[in-house]
């Protein structure tokens, strides 16, 4: 009987042995990292512009940084300084989804969907001033510019396989799908159509400039922590070059208020003036990007007031193509999950 319990012992003590070795394996298993099959990535991050370019004209007005002073007498113009204003769109926050497949733990594919909304750019800025008198403004313009878009970036991604900590890296193309550029626009002027009058002008506009089809280029470093079998959290610099040309041009919002004060009295003398969206002409509405400008490209034959005439008001008007840069140097930061 002895000889029996003893047998039953060591049996039970095989049978609880080998469960906990197989359950022991199976947990080093589970916490094996996965090295193939599908992913889902989430990231987020901030980029810095690289590459300079001159801005777009805004509507009638140059993409200069300009003084000017005025002789109220005479009407003489002199410029005190002019600048011309450069910059990019590359600078602003990124967020994207990524679907991806490594084929094995050295390399993979991933495509992307971003959204990017651009930091505020200074387009335009003019200043009038009445000569003798630095400190009496007599006209003012200013224009910010800013980029909403939306790309798809396939890229192939490559790393020498580590557990834990996993450097890597990406590189691909960037494929814009929708984008605008907006601009908004704050402009007054004061002039004098007569002896005894004074024209007061203020203009609020907003237009939107629609891009050209066009493929960039990125490229990433990153290093990936293992979290767990199934999540990473991953750092990475990535460049991206991305110029976009413009292909057409709709000012959205526009509101033009014009006000009439005695020169005398300096009251207003009740006479306004107002245009809004609907006033403007075809032309000053809407312009088509070309590369040339030619005599038969609809172009600006002179001014009414603040409306610009063109060589045909009910056509769209033409302007010379120009791009802007919306790629940059930028971080991200991100999870990976594993399925």
């Amino acid at each position: 009987m002895k000889t029996l319990h003893v047998l039953i012992a060591g049996a039970a003590l095989l049978l609880s042995t080998g469960a906990w070795a197989q359950s022991t394996s199976r947990d080093k298993k589970e916490e094996t990292p996965r090295t193939h099959g599908l992913y889902l990535k989430v990231a987020a991050g901030y980029y810095f512009s690289v590459s300079q370019g001159q801005f777009p004209d805004v509507g009638p007005y140059p993409p200069h940084d300009t003084h000017e002073s005025i002789n109220t007498s005479t009407g003489a113009t002199t410029v005190i300084s002019d600048k011309v204003l450069t910059g990019s769109y590359g600078a602003g926050f990124r967020s994207g989804v990524s679907v991806g497949w490594n084929f094995n733990k050295y390399i993979g594919i991933e495509g992307t969907f971003n959204y990017y909304a651009s930091a505020k750019n200074l387009m335009t800025k003019q200043t009038v001033t009445a000569e003798g008198s630095p400190s009496t403004v007599l006209g003012a313009v200013e224009s910010h510019g800013y980029v909403h878009a939306v790309d798809f970036a396939p890229s192939v991604v490559m790393s020498p396989g580590f557990a834990k900590v996993n450097p890597y890296v990406r590189f691909g193309v960037v494929v814009p799908l929708w984008g605008r550029l907006n601009i908004t626009t704050e402009a007054s002027q004061t002039s004098r159509p007569s002896a005894t009058a004074i024209a007061q002008t203020t203009v609020s506009r907003h237009e939107q400039i629609k891009p050209n089809v066009t493929v960039g280029f990125q490229g990433a470093l990153g290093l990936s922590f293992a979290l767990s079998s199934r999540f990473d959290l991953f750092v990475e610099a990535e460049y991206r070059n991305v110029p976009v040309h413009g292909k057409s041009k709709e000012v959205t919002a526009y509101d033009e208020n014009t006000v009439i004060i005695n020169a005398v009295t300096g009251q207003p003398t009740g006479q306004t003036v107002h245009r809004g969206l609907g006033d403007l002409s075809t032309a000053e509405r809407y312009t088509d990007y070309v590369t040339t400008l030619d005599a038969s490209s609809n172009t600006p034959t002179g001014t009414n007031g603040a409306q610009t005439l063109y060589k045909d008001n009910n056509k769209p008007s033409n302007d010379l193509k120009s791009y802007i840069n919306i790629g940059g140097l930028g971080a991200n930061v991100g999870l990976k999950f594993k399925f």
